[in-house]
């Protein structure tokens, strides 16, 4: 006689639920997080003050963005977290909207509760969503303009757009001046809509107001000494190489010698070996040389003779953001 025992694939804490429970318990879920981020909508809204907890116990952020409160507050339930990554969506694809989107969708769920208990089935209540949204769809392209052809009607349709996304972000009080920035700045893009081409530059100290855009692009960095500190028509070339002499150490070599002659030998060829790649790199007619790491005294020096600026050290994302503005996207190999 063969008794049949139940096989168990889950794990032993984990909890299973099933039915109407499953249903109310995502019901709940949602609309709890709908009704958390309810209170920061509109340019009424309120501020939430979160305080982190666990390796940064105790610090305070203020803020009523939708997509920052929902990525600081630890969500368990199933149906809570697609509300709390739809809202990551919006601001990734759209980058405004986010409470907007996560109120919607809870309050859609509030509903949706109500016509379950008339035991209406839910393939039903979605096959009543999806000709709501055609319908809206519908809507909002007949009452859509199109000014892309006048350039000082479609400049104060964007800034009607940027006016209403900032009304209600902290800095509403600022809207005007921001909103002229924000639109001044899109506008350069000349249509590629690629925001990375956008670098946002943080100083200490002053006030809003005193933000500015500037024209061309800021590299935060200094040329060499003795290298020239202006240069027009200039001719960029941007790299990711090592410029020291004292490579050797990398691999863990060691070189043992039995003069001090030989060592000077040795310096010697490290020497040549360097001023041979920075030839390579002058014979690309480059009157200006960034360079990601750093660049050591011999080879600034060689730079400063050829009347080659070059820049030291510049951040990834610096370097990376200059070759996109530029169209610098080939590789060069040295």
């Amino acid at each position: 006689m063969v008794s049949l025992n139940p096989v168990r694939v889950l794990k032993q804490e984990a909890e299973e639920e099933r039915g109407e429970i499953a249903r109310l318990s995502s019901f709940v879920g949602a609309i709890a997080i709908g009704d958390l981020v309810r209170s920061t909508l509109g340019p009424k809204g309120m501020d939430k003050i979160l305080v982190s907890s666990g390796r940064n116990a105790g610090s305070v952020e203020v803020t009523n963005d939708g997509a920052t409160i929902l990525k600081s507050v630890g969500v368990d339930n199933p149906a809570a977290k697609i509300l709390v990554d739809m809202s990551k969506v919006q601001d990734d694809e759209v980058g405004d909207g986010t409470t907007s989107v996560t109120v919607l969708a809870s309050e859609l769920l509030k509903e949706a509760e109500r016509l379950i208990e008339q035991k209406i089935h839910p393939q039903t209540i979605i096959a009543g969503w999806r000709k709501a949204v055609e319908v809206a769809r519908k809507a909002l392209l007949d009452a859509s303009m199109d000014n892309s052809a006048n350039l000082e009607k479609f400049r104060e349709d964007l800034l009607n757009i940027a006016r209403t996304t900032l009304s209600s972000k902290i800095l509403s009080q600022h809207k005007e001046h921001f909103a002229k920035l924000a639109v001044d700045a899109v506008l350069r893009l000349r249509g590629s809509g690629d925001l990375q081409a956008i670098q946002l530059i943080k100083k200490s100290g002053g006030t809003l107001e005193d933000s500015f855009l500037d024209e061309g692009f800021l590299l935060d960095k200094k040329p060499g000494i003795h290298q020239p500190k202006r240069v027009e028509n200039a001719k960029i070339l941007i790299a990711n190489t090592p410029m020291d002499t004292d490579k050797i150490k990398v691999f863990g070599s060691h070189i043992k010698v039995d003069s001090l002659a030989k060592i000077a030998e040795l310096e010697s060829a490290e020497k040549e070996k360097m001023k041979d790649k920075v030839n390579k790199i002058l014979k690309h007619n480059a009157n200006v040389f960034i360079n990601r790491q750093l660049i050591y005294n011999y080879p600034e020096q060689l730079f400063a003779d050829a009347g080659v600026m070059a820049i030291e050290h510049a951040d990834f994302d610096g370097i990376e953001r200059l070759a996109l503005v530029t169209g610098g996207g080939n590789r060069l190999y040295i």
